[in-house]
């Protein structure tokens, strides 16, 4: 009976590292190369990891925040990407650069022309975007992940402050202080170039990807725990069915 017990726990403890070895790798998050300073301009990057092992990435869609809007949001061609910016009406105008500005990005939406992201990569989606708020400390962006079997995974949970983690988390880019020169990142001619980008350039851009990139080093670490936890509970299996047999034959 104690030998039973002690096959079982370990198949217990093998799954169970697998099922928490799972979402290590299945955020969708946003980074600044650099600084995301507030009042300032920044590049940054969508890192969509593949959590499927049967199904690519074809779409992503990301929605920007309504209470902080962006007026200019300027995509990097990516190999094997379309990229739409979609703008909307502002109930509030915005003043950017001494100039009143009535509407803001809303969505940007990338689509796959070839195969997309595949199973055990990662793809990074980069844009130039500001005029920063400085009145907030974060901006938090929702956004859809598309399959080819056409499975949609909704990242647009909310984090709430002294609350676990929820099982989709948004995006969300952290805002640093304030330079004296409100530039962030970029450089004053990358700004000047970002504010007096046409709308139908932007909504024209086309974007594609590198081949996917191999997905980092939590991601393989993800997978082997889970790898080893399958092997531990094997192996706990093995060893009471043996000592089962051992104790009939005595």
């Amino acid at each position: 009976m104690k030998v039973s017990r002690i096959a079982a726990t370990a198949a217990v403890a093998g799954a169970t590292v697998l099922a928490l070895s799972g979402p290590a790798f299945a955020h969708v998050t946003v980074s600044a190369e650099g600084t995301a300073a507030k009042g300032g301009y920044a590049t940054v990057n969508f890192k969509v990891p593949n959590e499927r092992d049967n199904a690519s990435t074809t779409k992503l869609e990301v929605s920007f925040p309504t209470d902080h809007p962006l007026a200019s949001v300027m995509p990097q061609p990516i190999d094997g990407w379309t990229v739409k910016v979609t703008k909307s009406k502002l109930a509030k105008p915005l003043e950017l650069h001494g100039e009143k500005i009535s509407e803001a990005v809303s969505k940007v939406t990338w689509t796959a022309t070839g195969k997309g992201v595949e199973p055990g990569y990662f793809q990074k989606f980069p844009l130039s975007m500001g005029q920063l708020p400085e009145d907030t400390d974060e901006l938090v962006f929702k956004a859809l992940q598309t399959y080819s079997n056409k499975e949609v995974v909704r990242w647009i949970e909310v984090e709430k402050d002294g609350a676990e983690e929820p099982d989709n988390p948004a995006p969300v880019l952290a805002l640093s202080a304030a330079t004296g020169s409100h530039h962030g990142a970029s450089s004053t001619a990358e700004e000047s170039a970002a504010a007096s980008a046409a709308p139908a350039e932007q909504a024209a851009a086309k974007t594609t990807t590198t081949a996917a990139e191999p997905a980092d080093s939590s991601d393989t670490t993800a997978r082997v725990l889970g790898v080893v936890g399958i092997v531990v509970g094997v192996a706990g299996v093995a060893f009471g069915v043996l000592a089962g047999r051992r104790r009939t034959t005595v």
